[in-house]
């Protein structure tokens, strides 16, 4: 076995590698459990739990092995990305463990997905996967294992409060920035888990695993839906739902006029522009909402995407709601904007978000994520939304 020498971090990157994972005691007397998915994030949070000095166990957790299929790596849970988060495991001389939890996965992500898709909806697995198999079942592995705490590759940040517990906040590079995907982190689970590299930018985790001598230091980021590493969510959700691909007609959501046909609502979501194929109208058409029941496909120029606020349910509250300018994203990489919150959060509540200013493109079945500052205050799935009013 080629084993590794501990990181040594501290000369060349300045890093506190046990501050980092906060250990309840001296290091040598910690487990650390670290969720590994074969790629560059988790082997370095790997790399960075050995320097520690505490026993460290990697697990992954095969979920869906798509990319095994399609002969194309970049799938989280492909058959070699778990080789690969075995060869980091067996360089650092630390323990690695595989679960087979593709059933699971699939009945409560991938099918999940595909109904979503079919009810005209707008639908994020990622953070499915983390409210359920990957977060769930890891907690209960590493507290099965005895560990004193489960690290993650994710680009946040875990911040000690006063009172209350832990807080999470925005990665320090809002470039790698994760906190959309993890605003359903439980209270409970943010005291056990750790995000080492939520200080980090990316440039120096790829030089952290260059000093490591790690295989995958070069590999480079999934950038699709594990499930969907060719980025076609039609054709999985086709061959799950054929009824998706039923054709149907495309409405002017303004006037009631049939302005084409479609080849099933799977194709679509709100705030769509591309791929229409309808031309001859005076302006711009964009999709405005998608009738699932009746098959339509709802059309009409920008101006009717402005939405002024968000029904929001399943909704979950982290730390205190701080007395100040709270700003929500509706999606991953939308630029956070001031909203007032009308409503409880938190315990599943279902609660209502209001827009400053008009908001695009606010599609049911994304979530909400709400800010305060660099803080995530917590988030829900939208439900509904309510349009501006001409």
């Amino acid at each position: 076995m080629d084993t590794a020498s501990p990181l040594d971090t501290g000369p060349a990157f300045g890093l506190d590698t046990v501050g980092l994972f906060d250990l309840p005691r001296p290091a040598s007397e910690c487990r650390i459990v670290v969720a590994m998915s074969g790629g560059v994030d988790s082997s370095v949070v790997a790399a960075l739990a050995h320097n520690t000095g505490a026993e460290v166990i990697g697990i992954t957790l095969q979920l869906y092995d798509y990319g095994a299929a399609t002969g194309r790596k970049g799938a989280c849970c492909a058959g070699d990305d778990i080789r690969d988060a075995r060869a980091v495991c067996d360089r650092l001389g630390i323990a690695h463990y595989v679960f087979d939890h593709e059933s699971a996965f699939r009945e409560d992500v991938v099918e999940q997905f595909a109904d979503e898709y079919l009810a005209g909806r707008t639908p994020v697995p990622c953070i499915r996967c983390n409210m359920g198999p990957k977060f769930t079942d890891l907690f209960r592995m590493a507290r099965e294992l005895g560990a004193d705490c489960l690290a993650t590759g994710h680009y946040v940040r875990r911040v000690e409060a006063d009172e209350g517990g832990p807080h999470l906040y925005r990665a320090v590079d809002p470039a790698r920035d994760q906190s959309y995907f993890l605003y359903a982190t439980t209270q409970e689970q943010l005291d056990y888990i750790r995000f080492p590299l939520g200080g980090l930018p990316k440039t120096q985790v790829r030089e952290l695993a260059e000093k490591a001598g790690l295989r995958n230091a070069d590999k480079p980021d999934s950038q699709d839906i594990c499930f969907v590493p060719d980025g076609n969510y039609a054709k999985i959700v086709t061959k799950l739902r054929p009824e998706g691909g039923v054709p149907g007609a495309i409405v002017h959501a303004a006037t009631g006029a049939t302005l084409g046909e479609h080849k099933g609502i799977i194709h679509f979501t709100v705030g769509q522009r591309k791929g229409l194929e309808i031309g001859g109208q005076p302006e711009p058409l964009y999709v405005i909402g998608l009738d699932a029941e009746n098959r339509e496909v709802r059309v009409g120029p920008k101006r009717m995407l402005a939405v002024e606020s968000a029904a929001l349910i399943e909704t979950n509250r982290i730390g205190p709601i701080p007395d100040e300018q709270l700003t929500a994203k509706v999606r991953s990489l939308a630029k956070p904007v001031p909203i007032t919150l009308d409503g409880p959060l938190g315990d599943g509540a279902s609660t209502t978000i209001r827009f400053a200013e008009p908001e695009f493109g606010v599609a049911p079945g994304q979530a909400a994520v709400i800010y305060a500052g660099e803080r995530v205050v917590g988030g829900g799935w939208i439900d509904a939304t309510t349009p501006v009013a001409s």
